[in-house]
């Protein structure tokens, strides 16, 4: 053991290596700049730290220093520069490939987890090697901006520091799948989460956020997992504005959709008539949708419609011609607003069914 606490098998050869190449102030041979990367592999994979590594050979210079029948100083330090370096390039190696496999285990894991494709009690016990328990309940949420982003991008590496800076640890992690950012934290720790999505919308350059509910059990991730992914298809479908979906405000919708069959009944029967308007079912469908999102307030739909009231009130007098559904009438609205949220969910009349 050296005086820095680094074991002597680590400088083996070193002497022997110094002394010979400064006799005669030639280079290390191929062989010998190759045993020198070895030992670095080998120190490096043994968990010793480069900084004590390169005083044990700074030391071991001092201590077995060729002066005697050196060639020149220049030759001695050549000698002994090649040597360290060959060896730094060894270790720096290894820890290259640690890195490569700890990221494929990584990945593999969060593939695993993300797909529930892994046996449960042993993902369950790979995932605490990442920080999480699977046995308490876990939410995730999902950003998907303009650009695709994976492991190693600029924007995921600014999302985690952000979060770890502000909430340390906490047993949160901060992944890619898809291209989309995804960030599973404890599911009572909400917080996380809605600041994952204000740090995410920023950096994704106005994304979209989705958050699921929390889960319970290592299956739970995945449920999570899919019920943001469902909330921001249903977003791009409804064309949704709000930058952040939470899936406990979205239950409605996966309720309307369940029996499809019954949806499409319901759209073709109420708003299977517009089709006989004059161009078409689209621009009466577009405006029941505004003047659905618009609260039912004619003026305010008008004006996003880019329309005069009364051109306004023209229209909903032919649905309600077409359709014998009165937009204006509570019981007609309910039916209506349904079949048109039906309609964004389909695709209709887009695709028919």
């Amino acid at each position: 053991m050296t005086g820095q606490g680094i074991p002597e098998e680590y400088l083996d050869g070193y002497a022997r290596i110094l002394a010979d190449a400064s006799a005669t102030g030639r280079r290390l041979t191929r062989d010998e700049l190759e045993s020198r990367r070895v030992l670095g592999e080998r120190a490096a994979d043994a968990g010793h730290g480069l900084r004590a590594l390169v005083g044990a050979h700074l030391a071991a210079t001092r201590a077995h220093w060729p002066a005697a029948h050196a060639v020149s100083v220049d030759g001695a330090l050549a000698a002994a520069e090649q040597a360290v370096d060959a060896f730094a390039e060894g270790y720096e190696r290894a820890q290259r490939l640690a890195v490569r496999q700890e990221e494929a285990a990584r990945r593999e894991f969060i593939d695993d987890l993300l797909y529930g494709r892994s046996d449960l009690g042993l993902l369950a016990e790979r995932a605490e090697r990442f920080g999480l328990r699977l046995s308490y309940e876990h939410a995730v949420a999902v950003a998907q901006g303009p650009d695709g982003y994976e492991e190693g991008h600029t924007v995921p590496r600014e999302v985690e520091r952000a979060l770890i800076g502000r909430f340390g640890d906490r047993s949160i992690l901060v992944t890619t799948k898809d291209g989309r950012l995804v960030c599973i934290a404890p599911g009572d720790q909400d917080e996380v989460l809605a600041y994952f999505a204000k740090r995410a919308y920023a950096a994704t350059d106005g994304g979209r956020v989705a958050i699921g509910r929390p889960q319970a059990g290592p299956g739970g991730v995945v449920q999570s997992y899919e019920e943001a992914l469902n909330a921001l298809d249903l977003a791009a479908r409804l064309e949704l504005d709000e930058p952040v979906l939470r899936a406990a405000d979205l239950l409605v919708y996966p309720v309307l959709t369940r029996d499809r069959q019954a949806m499409a009944d319901l759209v073709l029967n109420t708003l299977g008539p517009l089709r006989q308007a004059r161009g078409g079912a689209r621009p009466l469908l577009e405006t029941l949708t505004v003047f659905f999102d618009a609260g039912c307030v004619a003026a305010e739909a008008a004006r996003r419609l880019a329309l005069s009231v009364r051109a306004l009130t023209y229209r909903l007098e032919r649905i309600h011609q077409l359709t014998g559904a009165d937009p204006a009438d509570p019981v007609h609205r309910y039916t209506l607003q349904t079949a048109v949220i039906g309609a964004r969910l389909l695709d209709w009349p887009d695709k028919e069914f």
